[in-house]
């Protein structure tokens, strides 16, 4: 017998198709920006007081892992980030070079390094608030390859300014 909260996939009504670009492959070199959402865009990493974005002992974990990506992955190089109240933007490049090193790394697909981010957050947070298994993160994740230098610096742009448009971001809860 089943439980009222077991949804069971139906390909009919549930149709879920991938946001990634066909057959690319997100193991190569490139820069790419991430939005990674809190589940149900709840406002779960701190708050927005005028201008400035104040973490929470959340969104300090949150800024913790995102700066020791580049600890797991010797291939990865992080670019502007902006921690929001229930998301977070930020531009990861994949190089072909662990650091100074003279022989290739294996390299991960950008999938590989956001799930790891998302593990190691929501385990972490899980702990601080006693609800292990409790879903921290949207199933999914928002990527963009970045196509040229002009794209780039407009991506840089707008992670700078996202805490000043808050207002008006529609990934803002309305809770």
């Amino acid at each position: 017998m089943k439980d009222n909260h077991t949804i069971v996939f139906n390909p009919a009504i549930h149709h879920r198709h991938s946001i990634r670009l066909k057959n690319y492959d997100y193991s190569l070199p490139g820069a790419y920006f991430v939005t990674i959402s809190a589940y149900q865009k709840i406002d779960l990493f701190g708050e927005i007081y005028g201008q400035r974005m104040s973490l929470n002992q959340y969104g300090n974990i949150l800024y913790s892992v995102w700066t020791n990506i580049t600890f797991h992955y010797p291939n990865v190089h992080l670019d502007s980030f902006v921690i929001m109240p229930n998301h977070i933007h930020g531009l990861i490049w994949i190089t072909d070079r662990a650091g100074y090193e003279p022989a290739p790394t294996k390299r991960y697909p950008l999938s590989e390094i956001v799930k790891q981010f998302k593990g190691l957050c929501a385990r972490q947070i899980n702990i601080l608030r006693d609800t292990p298994g409790s879903p921290v993160w949207q199933r999914n994740y928002y990527e963009h390859i970045v196509r040229n230098e002009n794209e780039l610096n407009a991506i840089r742009k707008y992670i700078e300014a996202n805490v000043l448009n808050w207002p008006l971001d529609d990934e803002k809860s309305n809770a």
